[in-house]
């Protein structure tokens, strides 16, 4: 078992392993199954790249990603889930989503969850901003409502800057 090893999270369904592995929904909804089954609990990435946000389809590409790769787990199972949105256009690229654009995603990203599960499991639902949340941006980034914290990249490898990240969260 996989969790033995003592690691209780599993990243799947980051924008590089879908871009360079060519990572469908379909095989993500396995690899969440597989993690399930072994104990540990996935961190689900879903966003999109910046021609289907400037085509203003950003809502129909993530829900597409969530309602193929989560929507088939019970309610139990879906509770274990962690998602990640990262805006593929703003990933090492210095370009970050404002706060108002990671809220309207994620506030998106919730109502998809209740319309699905019930506004209980979408409130418990814990969504992450990951699209280079800084320590510039982390506490406005976190002020929002819906955005419930970071997964952290680059910025975590410095260690001042990622202090300022986690002390943003309270």
């Amino acid at each position: 078992m996989i969790a033995q090893a003592g690691a209780s999270f599993v990243i799947l369904g980051h924008s590089e392993r879908r871009q360079y592995f060519h990572e469908t929904n379909e095989m993500l909804a396995s690899k969440v199954n597989q993690a399930l089954s072994n104990g540990l609990r996935p961190i689900f990435c879903c966003g999109e790249p910046l021609d289907i946000r400037e085509d203003e389809k950003h809502e129909l590409y993530v829900e597409t990603q969530l309602k193929a790769g989560l929507f088939h787990l019970d309610e139990a199972n879906f509770r274990k889930v962690v998602i990640a949105y990262e805006p593929i256009w703003a990933i090492g690229t210095g370009r970050t989503a404002s706060s108002g654009q990671a809220q309207e995603m994620h506030r998106f990203i919730r109502s998809l969850i209740a319309s699905h599960y019930g506004t209980q499991v979408a409130e418990d639902t814990t969504i992450l901003y990951g699209g280079s949340c800084n320590a510039q941006n982390a506490a406005e980034l976190f002020g929002q409502p819906d955005v419930d914290g970071g997964l952290i990249g680059g910025a975590s490898l410095k260690a001042d800057d990622f202090a300022t990240i986690v002390n943003s969260l309270s």
